[in-house]
């Protein structure tokens, strides 16, 4: 059976995680390795509990410190584990620290990666999710592209392996939208009517690092006059203790905790819209048909903004205004199949398992007669 190791560190990874190791049992060997990008419980480890899968076999505890730094300790905790455990291929997820650690670290002992998500671009090389992504496609075996258009960017890109097989996300979200129908309360518990509040997700440096943009973004919501619900990130919370804004938090802003995925998805599919600088948010909202709005100025999804179905905005209060209130007065745009229908994870898994079959057939046949 053919021994794969999966990296990830981060909330969307380990809810893309789950569906993958059910779809690999009893056909791969896995190990899991955590590297401890997303040190907070409520943004990692509780979404184990949630997807009910087993405890990584390796933690990195790298915690929260600059990019550089960050990246450092993961290849230097992963490099000591991979040289030992010798897996046929890694798997990686996204365009994290976490994807471009695991990356690396695993070609440096010629182990060949497979990338989950591959080919998504904004175009964008301020972004450091745009540089990960660039640099783990270039140095990845298979590439799984999530849509048609990031399958296209890399075969222009001249990548060879490269399989549209779909979004992983879809998948996830099918198990996460039974756990939300069956079990959220999440409205009730914070008293949220249907289609009359706003989803909001704010967390990107763009957004937060600097006052100025912080506080735009703050003010459009004022402005809004409608109920929003926000899970907070844990640097959304400290920049506004730090720039001394908490008295511009309005009224009509609930700051919650960070949720669990299913009551994540059930806040976006009864939300009237959703605000976000989320690349895997906006996705979710198309998925859910829900508008969205992005506080971007771009995105790696530019099939739903030429779709009708997200607006982006940047920081800009007054943009965010209008497109809020555009969302309530326009009719929900027609939807397309851009992430594909679920069984990604089987597809992926199935390419897997044939890629590596096939490579330990060719050296077998390429070893010297006795």
């Amino acid at each position: 059976m053919n021994k794969i190791t999966l990296v990830m560190g981060t909330r969307p990874q380990f809810i893309k995680l789950a569906p993958f190791i059910k779809a690999a049992k009893n056909k791969l060997q896995l190990q899991t390795i955590d590297t401890g990008q997303h040190y907070d419980s409520k943004l990692s480890t509780s979404f184990l509990r949630e997807f009910r899968i087993a405890s990584p076999t390796y933690h990195l505890n790298v915690g929260s410190c600059s990019h550089g730094m960050q990246t450092g300790r993961m290849l230097t905790r992963l490099d000591a584990i991979l040289a030992q455990e010798r897996p046929d291929m890694t798997v990686v997820f996204g365009d994290t620290n976490s994807t471009l650690a695991g990356a690396l670290a695993s070609v440096k002992l010629n182990i060949p990666v497979c990338h989950i998500e591959a080919g998504t671009r904004s175009n964008d090389l301020t972004m450091p999710e745009e540089v990960n992504r660039r640099m783990v496609d270039s140095i990845s075996t298979l590439l799984f592209a999530p849509t048609t258009r990031t399958a296209s960017n890399l075969i222009a890109e001249g990548h060879p392996l490269v399989y549209d097989v779909g979004d992983i996300m879809v998948d996830s979200l099918e198990y996460s939208q039974r756990m939300a129908d069956a079990y959220s309360t999440i409205l009730e518990d914070n008293d949220l009517e249907p289609m009359k509040y706003i989803f909001a997700t704010v967390h990107r440096p763009s957004n937060t690092d600097d006052k100025k943009c912080l506080l735009s973004i703050l003010t459009a919501m004022n402005e809004l006059q409608i109920p929003i619900v926000m899970p907070i990130h844990p640097r959304t919370s400290k920049r506004i203790k730090e720039f001394g804004l908490s008295h511009k938090v309005p009224n009509n802003l609930s700051l919650i905790d960070p949720v669990p995925h299913h009551d994540s998805v059930h806040l976006i599919k009864h939300a009237h819209c959703v605000l976000t600088d989320s690349g895997g948010l906006v996705k979710e909202a198309y998925l859910l048909k829900t508008p969205c709005v992005t506080l971007r100025d771009t995105t790696e999804w530019p099939e739903i903004v030429e779709s009708g179905n997200n607006i982006l905005v940047g920081n800009d209060g007054e943009a965010i205004i209008k497109a809020v209130d555009d969302c309530r007065t326009r009719a929900t745009k027609p939807h397309e199949d851009f992430f594909g229908v679920p069984g990604v994870s089987e597809r992926i898994v199935e390419i897997i398992s044939e890629w590596r079959n096939e490579r330990k057939a060719e050296k077998i046949s390429e070893m010297p007669e006795v």
